[in-house]
């Protein structure tokens, strides 16, 4: 059945596994900016489910980090749902690593593999250990370049100065050739999220002038690296390095056992090894690979996305106009 937002956060509550996309402040931020959240709730089972509108009254549905829990009552409720917003198709990118058997019927039930829209794997850090084992995980010269980043005067402060992230993203986009979020995006994270500590802004800081920042969010067990900006000044003091170690103390402290990096290349870690030090520095996530193979952890892959197509000749019209914009963006 459909759930109101306060329904839907008991539901998220008794669930901290879940992802913090599936988290309905998550559905509220996204309806902000162009989607609209449904939520529903099957026995134990339940979804978030954003909706995109297309021309002519349809609509891209998309399940991600979800559902919460899985059973065929809420499968048949998405199907319902999905046809009341005349949905081409909805991706699902179920919170389940590769080797997690819960979600292998997914094709018996009308799924098939598809691309995703989050990235395939990602770096994951124990935190239920004291920090000095954390640091000795850690690349030589990634704790090196933590230690130098606070000889040379870096300073990192949780703040609430997101409009200064956002003057920072700005020159890292350009720099690195991504694109980034606008001002009011980052400001409603402000709204929704620090309230209930499940996200924090450290900026560094040298002297009075930041030059470099990150978002971190938090849900359950688990604590996600998601945004990251820096300006080109100072960079030789290594503030991005100090920022994350910061973060992960943080996390650690807020009770969190695992810290998620969120993305690096689609590759088995010995390819990843063999040619990161090849990869030009700007080419998409083989740059942050770079940086975040110093923080140690394991790398571990999801199982993807899944579509399920409710009307096939738009679905293909769909596919060839995203893979037209794709090579435009390249």
């Amino acid at each position: 059945m459909l759930v109101d937002i306060p329904r839907w956060a008991e539901y998220i509550k008794s669930h901290p596994e879940s992802h913090i996309l599936q988290d309905g402040k998550w559905g509220q931020l996204k309806s902000a900016f162009g989607w609209k959240a449904v939520r529903v709730i099957c026995d134990n089972a339940g979804a978030q489910i954003l909706f995109r509108r297309l021309p002519l009254g349809y609509s891209i549905a998309y399940i991600p980090k979800g559902p919460v829990e899985l059973n065929d009552a809420l499968l048949s409720e998405i199907d319902r749902v999905c046809k009341k917003y005349k949905a081409v198709f909805i991706k699902v990118e179920p919170f389940a690593w590769a080797d997690d058997g819960r979600w292998k019927g997914l094709e018996k039930k009308g799924f098939a593999p598809a691309d995703p829209i989050q990235p395939y794997r990602t770096v994951l850090i124990p935190l239920d250990r004291p920090e000095e084992d954390i640091l000795a995980d850690m690349k030589q010269k990634t704790r090196y370049n933590i230690r130098l980043a606070e000889k040379k005067g870096i300073q990192i402060r949780k703040s609430e100065d997101y409009r200064a992230f956002h003057r920072m993203a700005l020159v890292t986009g350009e720099r690195d050739r991504f694109s980034i979020h606008s001002m009011d995006y980052y400001l409603n994270i402000k709204e929704l999220f620090n309230p209930s500590s499940e996200s924090a802004l450290f900026l560094a800081y040298y002297g009075e002038k930041p030059v470099a920042g990150i978002i971190v969010f938090t849900h359950g067990k688990t604590a996600w690296y998601m945004y990251g900006a820096s300006t080109d000044d100072e960079r030789n003091r290594m503030p991005t390095y100090l920022l994350q170690w910061e973060a992960i103390r943080w996390a650690k402290e807020q009770g969190c056992t695992e810290y998620d990096l969120w993305g690096i290349p689609d590759h088995e870690e010995d390819e990843l090894e063999k040619v990161f030090t090849e990869r030009e520095h700007h080419d998409g996530l083989w740059g942050v690979y770079r940086f975040k193979r110093g923080f140690g952890g394991t790398i571990i892959r999801s199982i993807g996305a899944w579509d399920k197509v409710y009307k096939p000749g738009f679905y293909k019209l769909y596919r060839i106009y995203s893979n037209l914009r794709k090579r435009g963006m390249d």
